[in-house]
């Protein structure tokens, strides 16, 4: 049966109880964290300077169910569960025979998926009896949910925000403010972290990494928050392919392949991981694309090695695809997916094959991006454009093959913050930044001595 619906909506009940840990599915032996001082594998206490024993316990935990506090669910309630959308009118366009569905994390506060982890970092650290939180923040969906989340729990929040990003989009920063964050241009004075890349004037997520670690390890009250990457952050994603999974059964459809953007990781991981568990166990068939920016291509052109999470080397040393922790992107307007690495796990998935990497140009992810705001309405921001980009994609490969396909991808937050990039591209001044290889060369020639992984 083909559902003509729209909408597939959850009652508050619908918001799921546990996360879902991938870690006890993969296959093989996850490779540890590196202590960035001994080159040895990571413990609890070389973490703890910066991050509560709850989350220490999350990132580490064999548990493939992990209970979700009371009190994150009932803030989760405020936007959760979030609507599963079918794109009718965009199919009709393409004039495919294939469905597209995708989840709409735009309706939380601050119009991301980023307050799904910002709520559990928050709680967990306000119940260890810490008073404020430091963080980066690319295009501002992770700092201005952080500030969010802190006011739920009564803590401060100060974010350093990538210098390209905190220039293109003000708007942005006056969320985090009014949130009662304090922001940073990243790179600061603020900081040897900061003034030791003060030439790299545009900013990276690396650079911004390495600020908010060294005040959060400097001072006993404050610790650091993480938007990506970790496994504790991509568990609290995974409210979000739960509900999907749910959602797709009212529709009576089962996706062929599912689809998020990659940065760091935690939409993508959100999105499918609870799928992904239902394919290792022999119970669904279906593949999963991972889609990045051409200009900061770390699963399609990046080396699998141990490297550090931030530019100045002050966090453990994590097994990933890397362009190199001081390699500075070009300044794209998906200012979150600017990022030199990607999580642990969904590099596993990569190098395992279960997971397949594409990377798009800037144009033609806004390309994309308009089609789909001129037929469903939602103008989306720059990150998940790429995702749109590889669903179009998909849905113009069914055409051409006259088949079926179901599609479902995560549209992880709206683009109303993002509309300078938008003016670029309607004015055709948005340019494709070009990745060096050169670039990319010369920070992996600088990539610490580790221990090699196959």
């Amino acid at each position: 049966m083909t559902d003509s619906r729209t909408r597939f909506l959850l009652s508050e009940d619908g918001i799921p109880t546990h996360w879902v840990n991938v870690l006890p599915d993969l296959p093989g032996d996850p490779l540890p964290p590196l202590s960035p001082a001994t080159m040895q594998p990571a413990g609890p206490d070389d973490l703890a300077a910066i991050f509560p024993m709850g989350l220490i316990e999350q990132e580490v935990s064999p548990e493939p169910l992990i209970a979700i506090p009371d009190a994150v669910r009932a803030a989760y309630k405020l936007w959760r569960p979030t609507p599963l959308f079918r794109a009718h009118r965009l199919e009709a366009d393409l004039e495919t025979p294939a469905r597209i569905f995708y989840k709409y994390e735009g309706g939380s506060p601050a119009g991301s998926h980023k307050p799904n982890t910002a709520v559990a970092q928050a709680y967990e650290n306000a119940k260890a009896g810490i008073a404020k939180l430091a963080t980066e923040t690319g295009a501002g969906q992770w700092g201005s949910s952080l500030a969010f989340a802190c006011t739920l729990f009564g803590l401060e929040c100060e974010v350093w925000m990538v210098g390209s990003s905190y220039d293109q989009k003000p708007y942005r920063r006056s969320m985090m403010q009014t949130w009662g964050a304090t922001v940073h241009r990243s790179p600061s004075d603020r900081t040897q972290s900061g003034r030791a890349n003060a030439e790299h004037a545009t900013g990276s997520l690396g650079i911004a990494i390495s600020e908010a670690v060294e005040v959060a390890a400097q001072a006993p009250d404050t610790n650091y928050a993480l938007g990506s990457v970790l496994n504790h952050v991509l568990l609290h994603q995974t409210v979000i392919g739960q509900e999907a999974i749910a959602q797709m059964a009212l529709a009576e459809a089962v996706p062929d392949v599912v689809i998020g953007c990659v940065g760091g990781g935690s939409n993508f991981g959100g999105i499918v991981f609870p799928f992904l568990r239902e394919k290792l166990a022999g119970q669904r068939d279906v593949r999963f694309v991972a889609a990045e920016p051409a200009a900061c291509p770390t699963l399609t052109r990046g080396v699998y090695r141990y490297d550090f999470g931030d530019t100045a080397g002050l966090t453990p040393l994590m097994p990933m695809y890397t362009l190199g922790h001081d390699f500075v992107p070009p300044p794209v307007h998906a200012g979150g997916l600017r990022y030199h690495g990607d999580s642990p796990v969904v590099s596993a998935l990569v190098k395992e094959g279960l997971v397949e990497a594409r990377a798009y140009r800037q144009n033609e992810t806004f390309e994309a991006a308009l089609r789909f705001a001129r037929t469903e309405g939602i103008i989306p921001a720059p990150e998940p454009a790429h995702a749109i980009r590889a669903a179009i994609e998909e849905a113009e490969q069914a055409r051409e093959a006259g088949e079926q396909r179901t599609i479902l991808f995560n549209l992880c937050g709206h683009g109303h913050f993002d509309l300078a990039a938008y003016d670029a591209f309607l004015a055709g001044t948005l340019e494709d930044p070009e990745f060096s290889e050169a670039d990319m060369e010369a920070a992996l020639a600088r990539l610490p001595e580790t221990p090699a992984i196959a």
